[in-house]
């Protein structure tokens, strides 16, 4: 194996989608730099999601601008392994500088130096620059309410795989986000007893008028949003890009012959207690989708577009039993429910970035990814810079723009291009969308 260099200008920590957007950007500006990856390039679609994992956004959107999914249709949706497979073709098209197989242990800042002290599991360098690019899927969460049962089992939905890994019985999905109501649905296709905790929720149409939503959110304006409403940052996204793409309907997956419950807030004795809030929480989802479609319908009328009016997307599912007479409760050894998967989300885990950029609660601190201590940047957060920082191509402009900081940063040192032609409002970025919602 190469040995590592013992210097180098910016390291980049992981070979995600933020990792290789980061690279190119980087290659592209000339500046030195190194990508290290503890496991492989996209590791997290490989090993992090389950078996049937497709995108969630079409194939002509979740992509970079510079390589398209030539063997899927536009609107078709790539699986996990194909959208791994992408991300290693698109680091080989500019020969990324990436190392895999090498963990980052600490960043440490050099006392009285510039740069960083970085030990990893091969050695230690020295680099001036540091990009955490190790996304937003870091660490999984599971509550504090999960009861200690040992004969229930438990799991988070990033160890879920498919239905056979799972004992016989019902089972108990908490989170109804994507992951959580993806998840579900292919539960209930495979025969078992489902019931899904739902809570507050977001949940845009598929597609309407013959455009998928995430166009929708482009030629609106709604992915370029740069902050997020008080419940907006926090609430979940239903939505799925499974079997060809389709809007999700809980009423629909309650008369299929899932049962819908309220938000799940104690387990006790055998008993699981769900908040009386199941109907308001598929009230603000519905708000949410009739809103994307008075929003779609107005831009037509005002722009004259050729689009075919959908009335029936506006008919709802009759209330299923579960909704109108919510369970408050359920006993886990009556309804033979022997499984819990936990769709419940993330958290952050910069233990190993040692610097001041980090808060007491471990979330960076920083502004659209320049990071409050000098040389850190982050790529590949929610809400970084806009709405879809956290997407494939959001994360594309994202490192960009940084790369364009790194360059400018350099300059002032002298490790680049003079500062004047770095700051040259000419090469200014363009908006954060512009090429990605054509």
């Amino acid at each position: 194996m190469t040995a590592l260099p013992a210097d180098i200008d910016t390291l980049v920590v992981g070979a995600g989608q933020a990792g290789v957007a980061m690279s190119e950007h980087l290659s592209a500006a000339g500046v030195p730099h190194l990508v290290l990856e503890r496991d492989r390039i996209a590791e997290r679609w490989r090993t992090g999601r389950w078996d049937s994992l497709v995108a969630n956004g079409p194939a002509w959107h979740d992509r970079f601008p510079g390589l398209t999914f030539t063997d899927l249709a536009p609107g078709e949706f790539a699986d996990k392994n194909r959208i791994a497979a992408y991300f290693e073709d698109y680091a080989a098209r500019f020969s990324a500088p990436i190392r895999t197989g090498i963990a980052v242990e600490s960043v440490r800042r050099r006392p009285g130096e510039s740069g960083f002290v970085v030990e990893t599991s091969q050695g230690t360098l020295i680099a001036q620059r540091v990009v955490a690019a190790t996304g937003a899927f870091q660490k999984p969460v599971i509550p504090e309410i999960a009861p200690d049962t040992p004969t229930l089992h438990q799991l988070h939905s990033s160890a879920y795989r498919n239905p056979e890994q799972l004992p016989a019985g019902g089972v108990l999905v908490v989170g109804s986000g994507s992951s959580g109501t993806q998840i579900a649905d292919e539960l209930l296709r495979a025969g078992r007893d489902v019931y899904l905790s739902v809570g507050p929720h977001d949940r845009p149409p598929r597609s309407y008028r013959g455009r998928d939503f995430c166009w929708w959110l482009g030629v609106l304006g709604l992915w370029d949003a740069e902050t997020a409403g008080a419940e907006e940052a926090h609430v979940t996204i239903a939505v799925s890009g499974a079997h060809g793409g389709h809007t999700v309907d809980f009423r629909e997956l309650a008369h299929r012959g899932m049962t819908l419950v309220g938000r799940t807030r104690a387990f006790d004795d055998g008993q699981v207690a769900f908040d009386d809030d199941l109907a308001a929480n598929l009230a603000r989802g519905d708000e949410n989708y009739r809103a994307l479609l008075d929003a779609a319908d107005a831009y037509v009328a005002r722009y004259g577009l050729d689009l075919p009016p959908e009335p029936e997307a506006r008919r709802m599912a009759a209330q299923p039993q579960c909704v109108s007479q919510p369970r408050r409760r359920l006993d886990l050894e009556k309804a033979d429910v022997r499984t819990v998967i936990w769709a419940t989300g993330f958290a952050s885990d910069y233990r190993w970035l040692a610097v001041d950029a980090v808060d007491a609660a471990g979330q960076p601190r920083h502004h659209r990814g320049v990071g409050t201590e000098p040389g850190v940047y982050f790529l590949g957060l929610p809400w970084l810079s806009h709405r879809g920082s956290s997407f494939i191509w959001g994360v594309w402009h994202d490192a960009r723009r940084i790369a364009d900081h790194i360059v400018t940063r350099r300059a002032y040192f002298g490790q680049g291009d003079d500062v004047e032609a770095a700051a040259d409002p000419a090469t200014a970025e363009t908006p954060a969308h512009a090429t990605a919602s054509r």
